[in-house]
């Protein structure tokens, strides 16, 4: 009987230490393709949702029209949308891709290390979502589906 009750315990306190970890406050520090650099911490008392994505990664261009609507439409209600490159990838060829999809938010260059800040999943596209205060409030793998967005994000805002 023991021996069921202690996994079964186990198995509880594993969420906690999960939100433990999310408690501090996530920090990044990025460069963007003109060459300006920014921290996470700049958006702090704002919404931001880090989409990491490349673009070789077919998903990850079907879903930058969607982020720009969005940073278009929330941006008046706290939200902010920075996109961070999965390499392996040419700095001539990001802005191209940002031009040609009119990208409305900050693109930087990223690294895996970059990535494995948040997360060692290898999935693309992937969004990193950070609350007001700086945390990490969820990570979201593949697109951000409408539904979503509405469950998972808009009530951040």
């Amino acid at each position: 009987m023991r021996r069921k009750i202690i996994p079964t315990l186990l198995l509880l306190f594993v969420p906690v230490a999960a939100l433990a970890q999310d408690a501090k406050p996530a920090e990044l520090k990025l460069r963007d393709i003109r060459g300006r650099q920014f921290r996470l911490s700049d958006y702090r008392g704002k919404v931001v949702l880090i989409n990491f994505w490349a673009t070789w990664c077919p998903p990850c261009r079907t879903e930058v029209p969607d982020l720009v609507r969005l940073q278009r439409d929330y941006r008046s209600r706290g939200l902010r949308v920075i996109g961070v490159t999965y390499p392996p990838q040419k700095l001539a060829e990001v802005r191209r891709f940002v031009r040609k999809a009119r990208m409305n938010y900050p693109v930087a260059l990223g690294s895996k290390k970059t990535k494995q800040l948040f997360t060692s999943s290898e999935t693309l596209p992937m969004t990193i979502v950070i609350g007001r205060n700086g945390t990490v409030r969820d990570i979201i793998e593949g697109i951000l589906l409408p539904e979503e967005f509405e469950q998972r994000v808009k009530p951040l805002l």
